[in-house]
């Protein structure tokens, strides 16, 4: 059996990762005229979305070079969040070892 908090802190970035596609998904139907962000219900979620990604995205966009119109922002996020996701694995087992 494995450590809950283990499983918490993996569980929660999983959860955000998800999070954060979402949110790419929901900006490129918007963009393409696909779902209509005037909709209470669409406007909700897309501000719940919002709310939760743009925290994380700006410090990213501050570093990342003006590459027109391409965000690649939430791209660095996402590979952010896998390494974090690895990087607990790998101190939890590092621990475990003894080291």
């Amino acid at each position: 059996m494995g450590n809950p908090f283990l499983w918490l802190i993996l569980t929660i970035l999983d959860i955000y990762f998800w999070i954060v596609i979402a949110w790419v998904v929901a900006s490129w139907l918007i963009a393409f005229n696909i779902i209509n962000p005037h909709n209470p219900i669409v406007s909700q979620i897309l501000y719940a979305l919002s709310r939760l990604v743009e925290p994380a995205l700006r410090p990213i966009r501050r570093f990342l070079p003006d590459l027109g119109g391409i965000d690649i922002s939430p791209m660095v996020l996402l590979i952010g969040i896998i390494f974090l996701q690895q990087l607990v694995v790998w101190g939890w087992f590092k621990i475990l070892s003894g080291y």
